[in-house]
């Protein structure tokens, strides 16, 4: 499911919602860095948890 992700797309952290919506910044192998709105930037581990798509682009 990460595979498809690129710089752009929001998506949520399936076990932290609390996060809120989150940008993709970028995807380097199984590295995926996001700025959540509530938890700000988090570099997470592909292998480990499967980000929810919430949109396709930034608008």
């Amino acid at each position: 499911m990460n595979e498809i992700l690129e710089p752009g797309m929001i998506v949520r952290h399936p076990d932290a919602p609390e996060w809120g919506d989150g940008q993709v910044q970028s995807r380097i192998g199984d590295r995926i860095t996001v700025n959540f709105t509530e938890a700000g930037k988090q570099v997470l581990d592909g292998r480990r948890v499967a980000l929810a798509i919430v949109r396709f682009d930034d608008r």
